[in-house]
């Protein structure tokens, strides 16, 4: 090891929870349940890593993390679709532009119906997919019966992986049914909910959370789903949206709170960061961009104190391809996704798109074997560096695996 990364490893080492002399962690199931405040001894290092660290020397370290993870050298990436089934939504966090508000009578205002919904899995499973991406606005014209009747509609008529729902999703549905939310996850698992994504996680701080969404779930309602899930055995991924005037201090709260929960559930797939959207939001103007540099120091940071959550996923939809490229050495070990269809960053004017093909060579080009993945990582098919064009061949890929 150089002597820059021998520096690297001891501030890293030096951040980590029980580092200091006799210090002890209790036992993962004799933890309290519920959000912990993260004390200053906790969180003030990672902020000295974070922002002291150069560059270079914190990718670097990030990037030996991937590489003792997934020692193979392969970059995953999924063919799937995102299906927003509904923009009606009375949440009205400030930070989004796609959702339209309920009762108001706008044109614009949709909920799919089940045949679109379907027609739209159709076109993703011709393109060789295995997943639909299934969230929308909290809308309160639908009742429970209807997330049931739509899950069990997907998997009779167009059977495919659904990962769908966002916590805040989900709790609303516990509420208009009336049920506890392990009842209602396990019958919407029941109905042909397979795994749940991390959205609406934003910063997992309530300071940030009442600015800028006041009417979303709390931190603990949010931790809270997601413990629920991984206890009924569903995986889920964990995400966080940043550059809304949050400090790091909160960044590095929102990742302590995720490392608590996957050091008790083990639930966590993968950890997803990107960056706030402006445009046509009610924030718009209001913070500066995050730059390329602060992007990848968010991703490395988080892969250095991550550790347990096996996946990490370049954010291309909303940097470019380039900086997407760039982060697989600096933490990442998957492009995410195809994405045939994505209608809620769009809206606040992220407008960068790939195919499969540019998916592959950007992998290639990192020095990477490229795979074909489903949800839970496994592995279906395997290109390398060497067959660049292996984009063009079709190969079968065994939905409903």
């Amino acid at each position: 090891m150089s002597q820059d990364g021998y520096r690297m490893r001891r501030s890293v080492d030096a951040a980590r929870p029980g580092a200091e002399a006799g210090a002890e962690t209790l036992p993962a199931g004799d933890r309290p349940l519920g959000v912990r405040e993260s004390s200053p001894d906790e969180v003030d290092p990672w902020v000295r890593v974070a922002t002291e660290t150069p560059l270079l020397e914190l990718g670097g370290a990030a990037d030996e993390v991937r590489a003792r993870l997934h020692p193979e050298g392969v970059v995953s990436y999924i063919v799937d679709r995102n299906i927003n089934y509904t923009n009606i939504c009375n949440v009205y966090c400030k930070f989004c532009a796609f959702y339209r508000p309920p009762g108001t009578g706008r044109t614009d205002a949709y909920t799919l119906s089940f045949e679109e919904i379907g027609a739209k899995i159709d076109e993703v499973k011709a393109l060789g997919g295995v997943q639909i991406l299934l969230q929308g606005g909290v809308n309160p014209d639908l009742p429970f019966a209807w997330y049931l009747d739509m899950l069990r509609f997907i998997k009779r008529e167009h059977p495919i992986h659904v990962h769908g729902f966002s916590p805040v999703e989900i709790a609303f549905v516990a509420q208009i049914a009336g049920l506890p939310l392990r009842e209602t996850l396990l019958q919407l698992r029941e109905a042909g909910l397979d795994s749940i994504p991390g959205g609406g996680a934003e910063i997992l701080t309530d300071d940030t959370r009442r600015r800028v969404s006041p009417l979303k779930q709390d931190t603990a309602g949010w931790l809270e789903v997601m413990e629920t899930a991984h206890a009924i055995g569903m995986r889920t991924t964990a995400t966080m949206m940043f550059g809304m005037g949050e400090s790091w201090a909160e960044r590095i709260a929102h990742l302590l709170r995720i490392r608590e929960l996957q050091s008790r559930t083990g639930g966590f797939t993968a950890f997803i960061a990107w960056p706030f959207q402006e445009r046509h939001t009610a924030l718009e103007g209001r913070f500066e961009p995050i730059t390329a540099d602060e992007y990848l120091r968010v991703t490395a940071t988080a892969r250095l104190l991550l550790e347990d959550v096996p996946n990490f996923q370049a954010s291309w939809v909303t940097m470019g391809p380039k900086v997407g490229q760039i982060s697989l050495r600096f933490g990442c070990n998957d492009m995410g996704s195809t994405m045939l269809e994505e209608n809620v960053v769009s809206a606040a004017g992220a407008t960068f798109r790939m195919d499969e093909q540019e998916i592959l060579r950007l992998i290639h080009d990192a020095g990477f074997d490229a795979a074909r993945r489903l949800q839970d990582y496994r592995l279906l098919q395997r290109f390398p560096r060497q067959t660049a064009d292996a984009s063009r061949q079709r190969f079968p890929v065994p939905v409903g695996t």
